[in-house]
């Protein structure tokens, strides 16, 4: 007998298929382990290895909410930072419905922008230059920032991905990412450039350039 296959459920698309607990020390809860199974249809390649220079980095949104509004509540800091949790399915989905030519793709989480976009650079062997004032981060995580000293291109993020797309495309990628649910501040933050090959570069505010690694350490330890 074949059992049908659930449908899935919710805004993210999804359905609980099956469930176990575990005993730990602290708080209890629920806790959702999660497996994803998905394939590349015919004719599209993505991957981190895709990057040609004149490519356009978008981000979809702004970055550090999640780990600032983790870190606030670890910390008894009062603040009405919020985690930025989300599904992106929607945002990739209309990128590839609208026939955006997407080379790489991905969700910012623990390590930052910064962690991915030298893993872009490395994979691609270019040099991948972002422009400091088109990175978009909300006046509360800049407030948070300045006072513990941290980096919104380290914080880890939620429901935020950055894309490397085709030059031409990027206006287009950007209005599309900011017409859906949770893309209504993405910017183009950076292109693909001619320079040594695996280095990740900002561009500051006042003209400066600086090399920007990878985190090194711990980041945002996990929540469980």
């Amino acid at each position: 007998m074949q059992i049908p296959w659930p449908k899935p459920q919710g805004e993210a698309g999804v359905c609980i298929v099956a469930g176990d607990t575990k005993v730990i020390e602290g708080k209890g809860g629920v806790y959702i382990n999660t497996s994803g199974v998905g394939f590349v249809p015919q004719g599209r390649s993505i991957s981190a290895a895709n990057c040609e220079t004149g490519d356009a980095v978008l981000l979809s949104g702004y970055l550090g909410e999640h780990h600032a509004a983790i870190l606030s509540s670890r910390m008894g800091i009062q603040n009405q930072i919020l985690s930025d949790c989300a599904p992106l399915g929607e945002i990739v989905g209309a990128l590839f419905q609208n026939g955006i030519h997407v080379k790489a793709l991905r969700d910012v989480t623990r390590g930052g922008l910064a962690t991915v976009l030298n893993e872009f650079a490395a994979a691609s062997s270019c040099c991948i230059e972002l422009n400091e004032p088109d990175i978009p981060v909300s006046e509360p995580v800049k407030g948070f920032c300045g006072i513990l000293g941290l980096d919104p291109l380290y914080m880890g993020n939620e429901g935020k991905l950055v894309a490397v797309v085709a030059k031409e495309d990027a206006q287009e990628a950007k209005k599309i990412i900011c017409a859906a649910k949770y893309g209504a501040n993405a910017a183009v933050i950076g292109s693909v450039v001619p320079g040594e090959s695996g280095t990740l570069l900002v561009k500051t505010a006042i003209g400066g350039k600086r090399i920007v690694s990878e985190l090194y350490g711990e980041g945002l330890p996990r929540i469980c």
